[in-house]
């Protein structure tokens, strides 16, 4: 397991101890920042551990149809699924704003971990899936709060680079960034990006 120092970036012990651990996943559109969501909630759940997941949408949405984004999120294991948009919140519910991930994430009940997709752009920590061959601009480079980023491209980010199809060893590190323990042995089914 990789061991990270990163004095910029707040471990999650300081976080209120009510605050469920949540991250989030970003990258440009095509990037499979979905993919590795429904690979990462396998993984984690696959180990035991409740998954709760966020899905970002700024234009709006329509709730869980085959296909969809919180419809696979539902079908890799998460055993809660949320949208969310800057009118909605689904469970549904309609909102005022556009909220916060972590206000989000107060709204999810018993889970373990947070995954929300998106969220780019808050100060939480956050994940960037880069494919230079989607886009060659990264979305997060540089971000205080970025803590890893999955690329197959040789990176020099300053923070741990995850092979696409690497997801064993990212949910690893994620458990160890939150100093969480598994319930069960790790599954490592062999999911690829």
């Amino acid at each position: 397991m990789r061991t990270i120092n990163r004095p910029h970036i707040k471990p999650f012990s300081v976080y209120p101890e009510h605050q469920i651990p949540f991250l989030s996943i970003v990258g440009f559109s095509g990037s499979g920042k979905t993919t590795l969501m429904e690979c990462l909630i396998s993984e984690l759940s696959g180990r035991g551990l409740r998954i709760g997941s966020i899905k970002h949408d700024a234009h709006g949405f329509e709730m869980d149809h085959p296909g969809k984004d919180s419809y696979r999120h539902k079908q890799a294991g998460a055993a809660v699924s949320m949208i969310a948009s800057p009118s909605q919140v689904g469970m549904v519910r309609d909102v005022d704003r556009d909220h916060r991930l972590e206000e989000l994430v107060a709204m999810l009940p018993k889970v373990d971990m947070a995954l929300a997709e998106g969220f780019k752009r808050g100060t939480h920590p956050k994940i960037e899936i880069h494919r230079p061959e989607a886009n060659p601009q990264p979305a997060c480079k540089g971000d205080p709060h970025l803590i890893a980023v999955v690329s197959d491209a040789v990176l020099h980010w300053g923070v741990p680079r995850f092979g696409i199809d690497d997801v064993c060893a990212l949910a690893n590190f994620v458990l160890q960034y939150f100093q969480m323990e598994e319930q069960s042995e790790p599954t490592c089914a062999g999911m690829s990006l």
